[in-house]
């Protein structure tokens, strides 16, 4: 693997390609895909997906990880299974996420208070000593390939994606 290129946290597939995408390569013809949303929607997630992975290498901290951690951290005890419907994975994605995360001494599973049968999931103390610095560099990440958008621009962009996602935009 080229050095331009950020390291893959443990766990998370490879990138194909030796060197940094490249969204718009000169000379190249891209025919209708110009005009295709979710073209256009994949290729600033491969920019925003690299420049996370390589923000985040020093702490092995994947997107999937980074919204557990901060779901888990805003929602104490919740159960793995309301984990899983929140990230939109499957239960057992989950459940291997989670294990990821105890390996990393940043969650641990703990009896639920309101139902015996199941476990409710925490930061463990080096989670939440972890965290706020690990939220600190994806905003700064995130600031960072956004650099080109106003605030109120970045703001719309959200909105937007979030009304094509069908969710309701939150302001912020």
């Amino acid at each position: 693997m080229s050095a331009s290129r950020p390291a893959v946290p443990e766990g998370y597939p490879p990138m194909a390609l030796d060197a940094p995408f490249n969204p718009k390569v000169p000379g190249i013809d891209y025919g209708v895909l110009d005009d295709l949303l979710g073209y256009a929607v994949r290729r600033a997630q491969i920019i925003q997906y690299e420049h996370f992975i390589a923000t985040l290498a020093a702490w092995n901290i994947t997107p999937p990880r980074f919204s557990a951690l901060v779901i888990i951290s805003r929602n104490p005890l919740l159960k793995l299974t309301e984990l899983a419907n929140v990230l939109g994975i499957a239960r057992s994605g989950a459940v291997a996420l989670i294990d990821s995360l105890e390996a990393m001494d940043y969650v641990r599973r703990v009896p639920s208070p309101t139902d015996r049968r199941a476990l409710g999931l925490e930061l463990t103390e080096r989670g939440r000593q972890d965290l706020p610095a690990i939220i600190a560099a994806v905003s700064d990440s995130d600031g960072e390939v956004a650099r080109h958008l106003s605030a109120d621009e970045q703001r719309q962009l959200i909105e937007l994606l979030g009304r094509v996602s069908g969710a309701r935009a939150i302001s912020r």
